[in-house]
């Protein structure tokens, strides 16, 4: 497994005691970690989408300056991958809710077992592994369509409409034999075996 691959589990806490014990439990079942005092920080440390492991954000709710709800808004305005567990008080749990409502994976209260955390946290992991291969398929996609000429575009529509090359030669004034040689490399840029897989792959982008 590359280091791309191998997770990286992320905290944000202001308690210290509380990001020594994270850590120490994350490494005792060989997960890495990276753990920041508050928002700010974490947020200057944030690699690009394109260095992102697959993991979890283990997010504490109540901290001086940016509270983890603000943090939570702000991840989701750059499209951060990665599933988000809040941790919370008891007296916090209202904040926990709207931050499950804001798209948050789950809230854990203080104090927690240590295993329901494991365990909530490699439910995570895997989420976060399906997540980052649509985000990277998308990316994908997207150049390909971005290799496409104006011609190729307008074909493009055609053949997704389920229209004939001769119907899309006539609306676009085209012979059919040009249609059939952009159809051709439409199919050879987008790297697709049929029109349906081409048609997913514009729906994936798409929707």
């Amino acid at each position: 497994m590359s280091l791309a691959d191998t997770p990286l589990i992320l905290v944000v806490d202001d308690d210290d005691a509380m990001r020594r014990s994270m850590q120490f439990l994350f490494a005792s079942v060989g997960l890495d970690s990276a753990c920041h005092a508050g928002a700010d920080e974490f947020l200057a440390a944030l690699p690009p989408r394109e260095a992102q492991r697959p993991g979890a954000l283990v997010l504490d709710v109540r901290m001086p300056g940016m509270s983890g709800l603000e943090l939570q808004r702000r991840l989701a305005e750059r499209d951060f991958p990665l599933p988000i567990l809040v941790v919370t008080g008891h007296g916090d749990v209202p904040m926990a809710v709207e931050a499950l409502k804001a798209g948050a994976y789950d809230f854990i209260e203080k104090p927690f077992q240590e295993q329901y955390l494991l365990d909530r946290v490699a439910a995570a992991i895997e989420l976060s592994r399906e997540t980052l291969a649509r985000q990277t398929r998308r990316r994908t996609i997207e150049e390909r369509l971005a290799r496409l000429g104006r011609r190729e575009r307008e074909v493009l529509g055609g053949i997704l409409a389920g229209k004939l090359n001769k119907t899309v030669a006539w609306e676009l004034e085209l012979s059919v034999k040009t249609v059939e040689a952009y159809r051709a490399s439409i199919m050879a840029k987008m790297e697709a075996g049929s029109v349906a897989e081409l048609a997913r792959m514009v729906a994936a982008v798409e929707g």
